[in-house]
């Protein structure tokens, strides 16, 4: 798989200025910076916090690391009046500001939209905080964990019985990170096309209950609060994790025909016709019973065992892979997904690049994650010229 040069990126001459840290907004910086936008992050004198945060190799973070390909470094002290001016120079120069500080932060420093609008009417300014701009909510922080709670989702997360749980996977910063990019690219595209620019507000607290559309839509359909199910389906079976010999694997028979070859393969061809399981919605609704029956069968063989069965039967199918496995699948190898990167300082690392492809090529690897100020001073000195002019 070749990769895309930087000219043939669609982003490629978009200019982004970061004030982001952790996540949602990284996350959302990085996946422009994929894209080919030049992205500045703009970082407190102390750094993003997610620099601490462990793995360390070479002294240097690996979830940092993960969040902050393609991106250059700026260290600015935003209450030190030159680099305010700095920082407002970048943004005057930018097409996109990325910003998830709590609502009115950036007023105060004289960075918010409104500060620019007027000067740059095409800016496309996205911020991202954990209930949005306005409303009740608006002044309260937040974290993945407590956006998931409010959500909905610790709700249904987890076995029936069992504690609260949020999703292993921080889907409240990863959606909303998403979700930003998204709009952000839909925006400069209305840019492109002599549109203004826009203040995007991207509330993670929104984003969270936008991705669980089944649920909310349950609840809106049904007047009930959707359950915990474990890894089962609220109206599918057999669609869950089931226990073999030796561990766990997943099938999905998401329709009828799949069901049938679910049942020949087990040799249980006679089970469509039991009156419980005549239908999606029989087989769902006596989805427990359905699993007590095909676990005895599943019981007596290795999971490899009915992965090769599933996988002739055209049902589709899974291991519970650790993240490990998942990184060794034979279909990360074909695609390249795991690469290589440097890291500043000499060491080098592994990192999961973008799983897109355009035109049958990857997105590259760029610039190596920066070191904390790594390009403070060649982008004082690229915006040097614009200081002095802003300033007479």
């Amino acid at each position: 798989m070749d990769e895309l040069s930087v000219r043939g990126l669609p982003l490629a001459g978009i200019k982004v200025v970061e004030f982001c840290a952790v996540a949602a907004g990284p996350f959302c910086g990085m996946l422009l910076a994929d894209m080919g936008a030049d992205v500045i992050k703009v970082e407190a004198p102390g750094g993003d916090a997610l620099r601490t945060w462990p793995p360390l190799t070479g002294g240097y973070s690996e979830n940092f690391a993960s969040l902050n390909r393609n991106k250059r470094s700026a260290v600015l002290d935003l209450k030190n009046p030159a680099d305010l001016s700095l920082a407002r120079t970048l943004v005057l120069d930018a097409d996109v500001v990325i910003e998830n500080n709590r609502p009115g932060v950036m007023r105060r420093l004289g960075l918010d939209f409104a500060s620019f609008q007027q000067q740059r009417p095409g800016l496309v300014y996205c911020s991202i905080s954990a209930y949005g701009q306005t409303g009740p909510r608006a002044d309260e922080g937040g974290f993945d964990l407590t956006i998931q709670a409010a959500a909905g989702v610790m709700s249904v997360t987890g076995d029936p019985q069992g504690l609260p749980a949020k999703c292993g996977v921080p889907v409240s910063d990863f959606a909303s990170g998403l979700y930003a990019a998204f709009a952000i690219a839909a925006k400069l595209a209305h840019v492109r096309a002599g549109g203004r620019g826009a203040h995007i507000d991207v509330p993670m607290f929104g984003c969270t209950l936008g991705i669980a559309a089944l649920q909310t839509s349950e609840y809106f359909g049904s007047g009930r609060d959707p359950a915990r199910l474990g890894s089962a389906h609220p109206r599918n079976a057999p669609y869950q994790a089931y226990q073999a010999s030796d561990g766990y694997f997943a099938i999905a028979a998401g329709n009828h025909r799949l069901w049938v070859a679910v049942c020949e393969a087990v040799g249980l061809p006679e089970l469509p016709e039991d009156p419980r399981f005549l239908t999606t919605t029989d087989r769902a609704r006596h989805q427990e019973a359905l699993k007590e029956i095909l676990e005895i069968r599943f019981r007596e063989r290795t999971v490899d065992d009915w992965i090769a069965v599933f996988n002739g039967a055209g049902v589709p199918h899974a291991r519970i892979n650790s993240y490990s496995s998942a990184l060794a699948d034979p279909q990360v190898v074909h695609m390249k997904w795991v690469q290589d990167l440097p890291l500043p300082g000499g060491a080098r690392t592994r990192t999961f690049v973008s799983p897109l492809r355009l035109d049958g090529h990857g997105l590259p690897v760029r610039l190596h994650p920066p070191a904390l100020g790594e390009h403070t001073e060649s982008i004082r000195a690229e915006f040097s010229g614009k200081l002095k002019e802003a300033r007479s």
